[in-house]
């Protein structure tokens, strides 16, 4: 498994398995257990998905020892604030049954965030997290926790698939080697990407599936991605894209199908401000 380095110097699988939106705890149960089988070692989760104490079980029953999985949560809104914040990592912990976190990131760039900060990262320096970062955070709101802390975040997980692409986001990230980690990398099936004609183009070229395609189109542009499937046979077709690499003409064909705009989630807007404080569970 590709690792990447992150700005502090931890190591981090490039390919994960992701567990949004699996509601069903069962179900949520058996995928990872079938993701950790398969040779994953990235498993994301948050705090909001409602499914860390699965994710905790299935950890648990897989007999892949702890240390060698790399476990990422996230805090919500709603436990935004410094006081919060530190109840929601205890909770976080019980749920996974692990006593730290390889990767704990702030959900959203709304609410007391700098708090959340200054909670992670004492957790961090007391050796709580092994890295800490952010989700969803545009350049300005990155720049400002940047510039207002000397910890800086190692991760941005950021909506990024061949139809948006967030290239000066990426540039910005680059400068401070804050690595992306794109959550959605088919877009939610957006676009036809499943069965998008470049992308299949391509695919049919290698004997790969468009979902395949982009991921090692990620892959090659150093791009974290965490893509999720409950299907035992998807979960390994997403695993097996190490044994071809795009040409220069077909990563060129991909960038070519960049909007320049989100097709999932626009935090820069008023309309998410509201839906997403709106948002609230119990952890």
């Amino acid at each position: 498994m590709k690792q990447i380095q992150l700005n502090n110097g931890v190591s981090m699988p490039q390919l994960g398995y992701g567990v949004f939106q699996i509601d069903d705890l069962a179900q949520c149960e058996q995928a990872v257990l079938d993701a950790l089988q398969t040779g994953y070692r990235l498993i994301d989760t948050a705090a909001t998905y409602g499914n860390e104490a699965a994710v905790g079980r299935a950890i648990a029953k897989s007999g892949v020892p702890r240390q060698d999985i790399f476990v990422s949560s996230k805090v919500w809104i709603q436990d935004t604030g410094y006081e919060k914040t530190m109840a929601s990592f205890q909770k976080t912990l019980a749920n996974l049954q692990t006593d730290y976190l390889d990767l704990y990131l702030i959900h959203m760039p709304y609410g007391d965030y700098y708090g959340s900060w200054r909670a992670m990262t004492e957790l961090y320096r007391a050796g709580r997290i092994r890295a800490i970062g952010v989700c969803n955070f545009l350049p300005d709101r990155l720049v400002d926790l940047i510039q207002s802390f000397d910890v800086m975040p190692a991760v941005n997980q950021i909506e990024l698939h061949p139809f948006s692409q967030r290239r000066a986001l990426r540039d910005l990230m680059a400068k401070y080697r804050i690595a992306p980690m794109a959550w959605a990398p088919f877009a939610e099936g957006r676009n036809d990407l499943f069965t998008h004609p470049v992308l299949k183009a391509i695919g049919d070229r290698y004997g790969k599936t468009p979902a395949q395609v982009t991921l090692r189109w990620l892959r090659q542009r150093n791009i974290i991605a965490i893509p999720k499937s409950v299907h035992l046979a998807r979960i390994r077709q997403n695993f097996a894209v190490d044994d071809f690499t795009l040409s220069g003409a077909d990563m060129a064909a991909i960038a070519a199908l960049d909007t320049g705009h989100p097709l999932i989630l626009a935090v820069d807007t008023c309309e998410e401000a509201y839906r997403l404080h709106h948002i609230t569970f119990v952890q």
